[in-house]
């Protein structure tokens, strides 16, 4: 075992987004390493049976308003008397449609969850963090904040928002607080499944085979907890990197 795998033991950990996906597979990895964990989510079945079998705490939340993120926040320090990780990982694909046809409401909702959920983890953990000083958030991106892509405009808006926030953040959070983002590439989860259902642009005609599993940016979210991804901070992480999938002990 990797000494970063035993980086989050004993620690506050709040992960958003937690009820599938690359959220589930965190959850039930960091549980594993013996984090105290909380799951901020929408109240649904499948993030019911993700607290039950990590042993987390389960708190109800929408990410999009953030009275309820700082409530969870504020869970987190009464329950467990810190906050040492935020794992801001909520979002949403929809709606995957042309600018000229996209329902506004739901575009507005794609860009509360996507970019003003991430800065509501932000504003909410970072005094916390900086008070007690020390904690890591990391943000889980997407190489869409990087290229326009035919019907995604709402979901490439809304992740290249949130990796320029999440550098405004590290300028900002101090020597203590440790701030930095993932790109996990493309993952086979549920959101995967909608794209590839949609028929909408080149992503959806990728075979299957070439997603990776959710846990593997579990894995890696794991390592960025620790000083060994030090060098990322202010900056992003890829899983498409060959020299970072060695480091974490991936193969295709």
């Amino acid at each position: 075992m990797a000494d970063w795998e035993t980086a989050i033991q004993g620690k506050a950990v709040l992960i958003t987004g937690a009820s599938r996906g690359i959220g589930a597979a965190t959850a039930r990895l960091f549980a594993e390493k013996g984090a105290r964990l909380g799951l901020a989510g929408r109240p649904s079945d499948a993030l019911q049976a993700v607290a039950e079998e990590s042993g987390a705490a389960l708190i109800p939340c929408d990410v999009a308003d953030f009275g309820q993120v700082e409530g969870a926040v504020t869970l987190m320090r009464d329950r467990f008397g810190a906050l040492d990780v935020l794992i801001n990982n909520a979002g949403v694909i929809d709606p995957i449609a042309p600018l000229a046809q996209a329902d506004p409401d739901a575009w507005a909702r794609q860009i509360a969850v996507n970019l003003n959920g991430v800065f509501h983890g932000m504003r909410a953990a970072l005094p916390v963090m900086q008070a007690q000083g020390a904690g890591t958030i990391i943000t889980v991106g997407s190489g869409a904040a990087y290229g326009p892509m035919e019907g995604w405009s709402g979901y490439c808006a809304s992740k290249a928002g949130a990796i320029m926030l999440t550098r405004a953040a590290h300028l900002e959070a101090g020597e203590a607080v440790r701030v930095l983002s993932l790109s996990p590439g493309t993952v086979a989860t549920d959101m995967q499944a909608a794209i590839r259902a949609s028929g909408v642009n080149r992503i959806s005609q990728l075979d299957w085979s070439a997603h990776v599993p959710p846990e593997w940016p579990a894995r890696a979210l794991l390592w960025m907890c620790s000083a060994a991804a030090d060098r990322f901070r202010g900056g992003e992480v890829s899983l498409r990197e060959d020299d970072v999938r060695a480091e974490l002990g991936l193969v295709a």
